[in-house]
């Protein structure tokens, strides 16, 4: 699983469905998430990346060093699933999409990452999978970390 973290001032997502634009995800300050998955992922991980995620030591302590984990301060996460994170671009001009597992692989294994997350206490705001979505955000730093398990 890769996932793209970035820690943020407030993030949301609209999911597109027919035609009809719904926000299904809106955060405060807390980490922005894109998630793709990858042919041999599994369960394990899955948890295994949300543990990383509620552990990663990206905010802010009261000196202003990235000294404390989301579960220490805001506790809030938007996960978006994101299959273009294994877009390979080594050849060519057009990514291929090989690497990427097909959506009925993914959508349980970032459903379990969303779960296992909300398991640890996080406050977890997600977009809706299969679905063309619009993600806004105002990225806090910039800080912006990718996190590969």
């Amino acid at each position: 699983m890769r996932a793209l973290v970035q820690r943020v001032d407030e993030a949301s997502v609209v999911s597109i469905v027919d035609d009809a634009p719904t926000t299904t995800g809106r955060i405060g300050a807390g980490l922005m998430v894109l998630v793709g998955v990858t042919h041999s992922d599994d369960v394990a991980t899955a948890r295994k990346l949300a543990d990383k995620l509620w552990n990663l030591r990206i905010m802010d302590d009261e000196n202003g060093v990235m000294n404390l984990a989301v579960r220490e301060t805001t506790k809030s996460i938007l996960v978006v699933s994101q299959f273009t994170l294994y877009g390979d671009t080594s050849a060519g001009r057009r990514p291929s999409w090989i690497a990427a597992a097909k959506p009925e692989v993914a959508e349980p294994l970032v459903t379990e990452v969303i779960d296992e997350l909300r398991r640890l206490g996080a406050h977890v705001e997600t977009g809706r999978f299969r679905t063309q979505m619009k993600v806004s955000l105002v990225n806090d730093g910039p800080s912006t970390v990718l996190i590969e398990i």
